[in-house]
């Protein structure tokens, strides 16, 4: 494996990186596949995949009685076809991520695995992944950031609809409230900011200083003119800013009186490295509004 050369990777339609928004880890700019390696090293399983068998399977679910347990895995060596409904759509090539999102949030596959020529791969089960990223918090953010550049591709296409037709995501109790408590010790945070019912938290467009923790009220989430999520206590928004620096994605809004906990980019960075639970939250929350988005966005196209 230390022979391995990931720096040429392939360029990826984007169509493509839509559709498979809850299988591959999509490349961002602080994608590092060297890191990735050490992650999965860390505390992986080396596999061998022949040619032909699948991976794991459309609409397999992540837990339960009689599913398997979930992994997700790195690509060594090899190629991985990915179909729904037994139609291809897309590749996996060596250096790329895919699966995450069954061992991060316990979510049903959303497409089929199989690989097209003998493969080798690196894989985590929940267990590892959490082991690895007790070593390698780092890797968080990066995940992170590949997450987050998915997660924007959808809310574009909800913004560029009149009107969602699904109703709001809800979204809460990500985090409980001992990790909350332990977030302001944390912190030293000073009082939480308050806003009253109707009061606009962040816009859509505006630069993102702060990510957004509700202790307590219900906050809703607005792309164009529709509402997409409302957030009650225990879940986050505005981490995206904060990850990829790029401006807001969506607007925020206090439905109720709130009380929010602010985190600056530089506590969120030191967060994430110094508190693994707190990367494996975020992404969990990444998670759940990936697929909740690409819910919508599917309903749209239909």
């Amino acid at each position: 494996m230390e022979d391995l050369d990931f720096s040429a990777k392939p360029a990826h339609d984007p169509d493509v990186a839509a559709r498979a928004a809850v299988q591959v880890a999509a490349q961002s700019p602080l994608y590092q596949p060297a890191v990735a390696l050490e992650f999965f090293r860390s505390a992986g399983t080396l596999e061998e995949k022949p040619a032909g068998k699948a991976i794991f399977s459309e609409n397999e679910k992540a837990g339960g009685l009689f599913s398997k347990g979930a992994r997700m895995y790195l690509l060594l060596e090899g190629e991985i076809g990915l179909m729904i409904r037994n139609k291809f759509f897309g590749v996996v090539k060596p250096g790329d991520v895919f699966g995450e999102l069954a061992v991060i949030a316990s979510l049903p596959r959303s497409a089929t695995a199989m690989a097209k020529i003998n493969c080798r791969v690196l894989s985590l089960d929940e267990k590892q992944f959490h082991a690895a990223l007790e070593k390698k918090p780092e890797f968080a953010l990066m995940l992170m950031s590949s997450m987050v550049q998915r997660l924007r591709q959808s809310i574009a296409k909800l913004g560029a609809a009149k009107s969602a037709t699904e109703a709001p995501a809800e979204r809460g109790d990500i985090l409980d409230r001992k990790t909350l408590t332990g977030l302001q010790r944390a912190l030293a945070a000073p009082a939480p900011a308050e806003f009253a019912a109707g009061k606009g938290i962040m816009s859509a467009g505006a630069v993102g200083a702060f990510m957004y923790v509700v202790l307590e009220g219900r906050v809703a989430i607005t792309v164009g003119n529709s509402v997409v999520e409302h957030v009650g206590s225990g879940g986050m928004f505005g981490e995206m800013a904060l990850v990829d620096r790029s401006a807001r994605a969506a607007s925020a809004t206090a439905e109720t009186d709130c009380k929010l906990l602010p985190i600056n980019r530089t506590d969120f960075l030191d967060l994430v490295k110094a508190k693994p639970e707190f990367g494996a939250s975020l992404l969990k929350s990444i998670a759940l509004r990936m697929q909740q988005l690409a819910q919508q966005v599917a309903q749209l196209q239909s």
